[in-house]
């Protein structure tokens, strides 16, 4: 490996920037009736998507996802080298079960909420070390599912405090590449070209594991937090750059409560980013007429928002250069029962604007 690449204490930066190929996202009725409903591919109406069960609809709609990534790219799933996939449930059997019949090599991932970042940066290093020509990157995660796995039946009818995020049912794919995605013409899907821009990785930082004590599976935002700081005050560092070199920081889904204490913390570490912050979990649900409580979480939040708003907002020249920052609390039902604590962790990926020659 050149160590030239190593940035800091725990970042790469890419000699040759990752090309984000396509993307695509997949998300139920709820999510595209908030404010970001529009951008999304697919709203479906239906939350079992047609099948029997909560994890049966889960592993659905991430293949209608990956599916769709690669069909905008003019792909086949032969053309795929990698698949780097996970999800909430146990043994990521959303993701297995789901993906199965792809036939796409096949790394399971489990970061909880910050599987997208991870995906996204394995897949990134493997597409910088020549290890594939394409390689898709997905995550989802499915409301019904979620509180079957982690908290109570539905049927339970449990009352969840305001502190409490809402799993979103979605989620999102990218296909990573070393060259320009092709240019759209008529016939194409891709929107992840507009003339010579497109959208590149050009560097991450991996999360490490941060526990405060928290145990309030209910308090997602507290939980993940500490972690979310931990990652931006060493991407910050390991770069050189202020929080203002960033047109806008994109944490997954920390929610209003894990916001304030993103803030907080990050303010003594002499960091304000407050200007230009955004949580995809506040993002996705309209907190006036959606009783999502402190916002979104999940898999499929960062995912969803990442493909279908993000991604998109850099091509359409909202953004030059972002930094996606998805998190996740690292619990189990062992774990919780067992009266463990809830670590976090947060991946961070730079992704830019990139101009593409005029030859190409």
């Amino acid at each position: 490996m050149n160590r030239q690449m190593t940035c800091g204490t725990s970042s790469i930066s890419f000699q040759n920037p990752v090309f984000i190929q396509s993307c695509a996202s997949v998300v139920s009725r709820k999510e595209g009736e908030g404010p970001l409903g529009a951008y999304f591919d697919t709203i479906c109406e239906d939350p079992m998507f047609g099948t029997d069960t909560w994890e049966a609809a889960e592993s659905t709609l991430q293949k209608q996802a990956a599916l769709l990534a690669i069909k905008k790219n003019g792909l086949t799933c032969s053309d795929i080298q990698l698949l780097f996939a996970g999800d909430l449930l146990a043994q990521t059997s959303a993701s297995s079960f789901g993906t199965a019949d792809l036939k796409i090599p096949f790394y399971g991932l489990f970061g909880a909420c910050s599987t997208m970042g991870e995906s996204l940066s394995l897949g990134s290093m493997c597409i910088d070390g020549g290890y594939g020509k394409y390689i898709l990157c997905a995550t989802s995660s499915h409301f019904a599912s979620a509180e079957k796995e982690f908290r109570f039946p539905l049927g339970y009818g449990n009352q969840r405090p305001l502190s409490a995020t809402w799993t979103v049912t979605g989620a999102g794919a990218c296909i990573l590449g070393y060259e320009p995605p092709p240019r759209p013409d008529n016939k194409t899907l891709n929107t992840l070209r507009n003339r010579n821009i497109c959208a590149v990785i050009t560097g991450i930082t991996t999360g490490r594991l941060i526990d405060f004590g928290f145990r309030d599976s209910l308090n997602m935002g507290a939980c993940m937090a500490p972690a979310a700081c931990d990652t931006i005050a060493r991407n910050l560092q390991d770069f050189h750059r202020k929080p203002s070199d960033y047109d806008a920081i994109f944490t997954g889904d920390l929610g209003m409560v894990g916001q304030t204490i993103l803030f907080d913390l990050l303010t003594e570490k002499g960091f304000d980013i407050s200007s230009v912050h955004q949580d995809c979990g506040m993002l996705i649900y309209d907190p006036q007429t959606q009783d999502t409580h402190s916002g979104g979480s999940g898999c499929g939040c960062a995912a969803s928002v990442l493909a279908g708003y993000i991604l998109p907002g850099i091509i359409q020249k909202k953004w030059k250069r972002i930094l996606f920052v998805p998190t996740g609390a690292l619990l189990s039902k062992v774990s919780f029962n067992e009266g463990d604590p809830i670590p976090g962790i947060a991946h961070a990926v730079v992704i830019e604007q990139y101009r593409v020659p005029d030859m190409m």
